[in-house]
């Protein structure tokens, strides 16, 4: 029998696929399948995006594939397309972008892992009911927004802004009800931005519907899990897919509706590797489909509210909260000037924790900073724990007796005198959440203190025993970063203290007023999302600042997103920054940052940019992380195709170039 010829994509950083002999008789090679291909001194799995019966290589010249998985259904043509358009959007080689998006077992030279996952499916002999139980009564306004999704036909992109509490993930379960019960077969895709919101959202959807197979993808599950689930999507037997931003390139085959959950949330885009954004994959691949995409969220991202207002984008509005007589809650500006904060809280919040906890409620501090100090100084001689590898200081962490850095992850024992003139007084200076903890320990004894962050959350299945033990009524005074700002259902909170927030106000980031004003909304939300009780408290937001007069905090004060997003809009569109402009960010990295920079100097120096404009190489604001340092030049452009246009040219020439230095370059930046 004649060879066949076998392109192949590999997990390599070569823009190129790579040309195999398949002489085997007892399977027939199929696009979309893997294959089990020598490269190298290794043994890996490529994807099969080819097939020919010539090659343009001499076939003696070729080594042959040594296996396909034929026991595993092809990736769909479609699922293909998606990993052709990220590939070539983000400016990515095309193996780099479809096989990291497959489980890693999967890609394993063996195939017990895929054997053993697939008999485990076959045994699960579990009809798949989509009838909704329990449904609750939905007010006017969700009724509307569920039935509006939930119908929708062809490509129907929706934003769906809810005030915080207003019932969104009850409108995301009722339209997908809707689409269950019109097609048998038919696939919900459910994204959300954080590992830590799935517990709650799985176990709702698992209660309303208990006949039908639910997978779960993230990055804490472990490999034989992802794999199951995985394998479950592209079998088409989970019926509704719930993951973080890699879900988004899961093989489902028969998806007919895709969630985004907020989806303003700078989680969905991919921060190393390939830097994708699984929103707007998400959008695309609703397009590519035909299908129906709802962007929910109490804070849209001004891309999405600028498409919601131009008429791209379809716009549902949720003003009220879901729950019977629960409100927004009132939010308070503290002046630090006048109400000077001892141990980092003020008098006036000390005093509305103590009247929480003796009316039975509960109480949440945010402050975005883990540790127990941000640094710690030596007053006599002015040194201060900086990181010895990165342009960064050492976070105390007191619990351990550790100074840590949170980029490269080193980790030194705290001191016992300055390094330099040897004064055994050292001093933290700042807070963290340690250390916030510790004065709320000092001030309440008899408090049911709860700390959630990164630190106190690193074993698996912590965090969720930990919100667990909130919902129960077990925890007076939650302490938290961004890990409990969102997304939350504290049915007995009912304050809220802010602190430290101003540090945002002053960032050289343009996109740091939105961020801050989507994070202040968020955790303002948790508040009063039940009715009051008799005799209960208002539910109340405590902001410390000394700014009071900030236009920011005038819009939190007011739950006025409207006039807030519209106001940034005008600034943006008048300082031609995004969603007016589009960009793409080179960045370099050498041992010495005049290295990074002189190679950035040749790259702009290398190609006629045409009507792209690209600014001068730049050191990043984070220059050194782990001894090396790093430099961006940034590309902008009003036209989309035009810029992808000029990076293709770009990069070739870029990838031709022989250098030291390693480059890497962003689609669509957020951290500029």
């Amino acid at each position: 029998m004649a060879p066949r010829f076998l392109k192949i994509a590999l997990d390599t950083p070569l823009n190129v696929c790579f040309d195999y002999r398949w002489v085997g008789v007892s399977v027939t090679p199929i696009v979309g399948q893997l294959a089990l291909v020598p490269f190298g001194r290794r043994e890996v799995v490529g994807l099969i995006v080819g097939i020919s019966d010539a090659s343009e290589v001499l076939p003696d010249k070729l080594k042959d594939a040594l296996a396909i998985r034929s026991q595993l259904s092809p990736l769909s043509s479609q699922w293909l397309e998606l990993a052709v358009f990220a590939a070539d959007y983000y400016q990515r080689p095309l193996g780099e972008v479809a096989l990291p998006g497959l489980p890693k077992n999967l890609r394993l030279p063996t195939t017990v892992a895929l054997d053993r996952a697939i008999k485990k499916l076959d045994q699960d002999g579990r009809a798949h009911d989509g009838t909704p139980l329990n449904t609750p009564l939905l007010n006017g306004a969700q009724q509307h927004a569920a039935d509006a999704i939930g119908s929708a036909l062809g490509f129907a992109p929706t934003l769906l802004y809810g005030v915080t509490g207003s019932g969104k993930t009850e409108v995301y379960l009722q339209a997908c009800a809707q689409v269950l019960a019109r097609e048998t077969e038919a696939q919900i895709l459910i994204l959300v931005p954080e590992i830590n919101l799935t517990p709650q959202l799985e176990g709702n959807i698992r209660a309303r519907f208990p006949g039908v197979m639910l997978a779960t993808l993230h990055s804490s599950l472990s490999e034989g899990e992802r794999m199951l689930h995985w394998l479950a999507a592209h079998q088409g037997k989970a019926r509704i897919i719930l993951g973080t931003r890699l879900a988004i390139l899961a093989s489902m085959p028969h998806l007919k509706l895709i969630v985004i959950d907020e989806e303003h949330d700078p989680s969905y885009k991919q921060q190393e590797g390939l830097r994708y954004s699984a929103r707007d994959l998400a959008v695309w691949r609703a397009w590519q489909l035909g299908i129906p995409i709802v962007l929910g969220s109490a804070t849209p991202s001004l891309e999405s509210w600028h498409h919601a207002q131009s008429g791209r984008y379809r716009l549902l509005e949720l003003r009220e909260r879901a729950v019977k007589d629960a409100t927004l809650p009132r939010v308070l500006l503290l002046d630090m000037e006048h109400d000077k904060p001892k141990d980092g809280l003020t008098s006036s919040l000390v005093a509305s924790l103590r009247l929480r906890m003796e009316r039975g409620e509960q109480s949440l501090l945010f402050l975005n900073r883990r540790g127990y100090a941000p640094v710690i100084c030596c007053e006599s001689c002015g040194w201060i724990s900086n990181c010895t590898r990165c342009t960064s200081f050492m976070v105390l962490h007191k619990p351990e007796h550790r100074l840590r850095c949170h980029h490269c992850s080193l980790e030194l024992r705290i001191p016992r005198c300055c390094p330099t003139c040897g004064n055994v007084d050292l001093q933290p200076l700042g807070r963290g959440t340690q250390r916030v903890e510790e004065s709320l320990q000092q001030l309440f004894p008899e408090a049911r203190i709860l700390r959630i962050d990164a630190d106190s959350t690193r074993k698996k299945g912590s965090a969720q025993a930990a919100f667990d033990s909130v919902h129960r009524g077990e925890v007076d005074i939650l302490i938290g970063t961004q890990m409990v700002a969102k997304g939350h259902d504290f049915k007995n909170l009912t304050l809220v203290g802010i602190l430290n927030p101003d540090t945002a106000l002053f960032s050289q980031d343009y996109r740091a007023s939105e961020r801050l004003f989507a994070q202040l909304m968020q955790v303002a939300g948790r508040a009063g999302r039940a009715a009051p009780k008799e005799g209960g408290s208002v539910s109340e937001v405590v902001i410390q600042t000394r700014y009071r007069t900030h236009p920011l905090y005038s819009a939190v004060i007011s739950h006025d997103y409207d006039h807030f997003a519209t106001a940034l809009l005008e600034e943006r569109a008048q300082a031609a920054l995004p969603p007016y402009l589009f960009q793409a960010l080179l960045r370099a990295e050498a041992p010495e940052l005049a290295t990074a920079i002189e190679f950035l100097q040749l790259a702009k120096a290398c190609i006629d940019p045409g009507g792209i404009s690209i600014n001068d190489p730049i050191p990043m604001s984070m220059m050194r992380v782990h001894n090396v340092e790093r430099a961006q030049l940034l590309a902008e452009s009003t036209s989309r195709p035009a810029l992808q246009a000029f990076l293709k040219d770009w990069l070739g020439i870029l990838r031709a170039m022989k250098s030291r230095v390693k480059w890497s370059l962003e689609v669509d930046p957020l951290d500029i």
